[in-house]
């Protein structure tokens, strides 16, 4: 019989049992002399008839008797086995030990998110109050209730007003953020109309793109068509896909919203010639307060929440949002919705 390891003869424990010879000479049941023969014996006969175990060989010149073989070959292992389970015994130990930690990790991390989220969303609504009474007041300014202002005047608190809304959103964004955390997106799906839906968005972000001096595109169906969806969150992604690709995009550079019918699904894409994504950083702008630009000089603003946000929307939705980038040339963001069925 030839064995897994390419010796011939019959299977027997000694070719479990590795280095017996010198288990033999350190247990004083044969010499170093004895061994060292047995050895020279082995090599001779392996160019002949193949590898025999050193113990038969030890037994066959008589160095030692075949009984006191099997016993050094059981108690070795047996020595053996004793070490495997004494082995697996602090394995399963280490691993319960770890496994524990980890839990304990796992815990004080979910506390911490729960922590984050409360704070956030208390802030973020102590902030909401005292903004209402601002723009409630810059309103009433504005419309002459307390007075005729002059030309100056209205430019200055036209920028206020515009700042404060721009405050507003971004609250608004903290507090919907804060909900998310807490795996509470909430969507109120109804069949929407997609032209009316993605044009609203791009009569939205029209002005911005003249003011960046980059063209805004629009594609949609030429025909009626209804998409299963939150109004107002896909909405509010699709605000948040236009106003990141305008505002990483060039004077010059044209941003492309379209949405398109595919099967049972309409497919949703916001393209842009702006200055791309390192392919490394990639997974990392959908994690919450990530700045794709963190300098201290950084043009574009917002609290990036923009991209988290929008893909737990999408994904509430049971879609996935894909990123295809190349930094200088562009990025693709896009996801597909269900269509209605007619």
């Amino acid at each position: 019989m030839t064995t897994a390891a390419g010796t011939t003869g019959p299977l027997t424990p000694e070719i479990l049992v590795p280095r017996l010879g010198e288990y033999l000479v350190e247990k004083g049941l044969i010499t170093r002399e004895q061994l060292d023969l047995a050895l020279k014996q082995q090599e001779r006969l392996r160019r002949t008839i193949g590898t025999r175990p050193i113990g038969h060989i030890l037994v066959d010149m008589g160095f030692i008797t075949q009984s006191v073989l099997d016993a050094a070959t059981t108690e070795q292992l047996i020595q053996f086995r004793s070490a495997l389970e004494e082995a697996n015994a602090q394995l399963e130990r280490r691993v319960h030990e770890r496994t524990m930690e980890l839990q304990t990790a796992l815990q004080q991390l979910s506390s911490l998110n729960e922590l984050k989220a409360n704070l956030v969303a208390n802030i973020s609504h102590e902030l909401r109050t005292p903004l209402t009474h601002l723009k409630g007041y810059l309103d009433l300014m504005l419309e002459g209730d307390f007075g005729p202002l002059n030309e100056e005047q209205l430019n200055v608190l036209g920028i206020i007003q515009r700042s404060a809304e721009r405050l507003g959103n971004l609250i608004e964004d903290l507090i919907q953020f804060s909900v998310s955390e807490r795996n509470q997106v909430y969507l109120h799906i109804t069949p929407c109309d997609l032209r009316e839906m993605v044009n609203s968005v791009y009569k939205r972000n029209i002005s911005k793109a003249r003011d960046h001096q980059v063209e805004l595109d629009l594609q949609v169906p030429g025909q009626p068509v209804l998409v299963d969806a939150d109004l107002e969150k896909i909405s509010w992604v699709l605000m948040q896909l236009v106003d990141n690709a305008i505002k990483f995009t060039m004077p010059g550079g044209k941003v492309t919203l379209q949405a398109a019918c595919e099967d049972s699904f309409v497919h949703f894409q916001v393209c842009d010639t702006g200055i791309g994504i390192p392919e490394d950083r990639l997974a990392q702008i959908f994690e919450p307060f990530y700045q794709l630009d963190g300098s201290s000089t950084r043009k574009a603003g917002g609290t990036g929440l923009g991209l988290a946000l929008a893909r737990r929307i999408v994904e509430a939705h049971g879609s996935v949002i894909h990123v295809y980038s190349e930094v200088g040339k562009g990025s693709q963001f896009e996801f597909l919705l269900k269509s209605h069925p007619s």
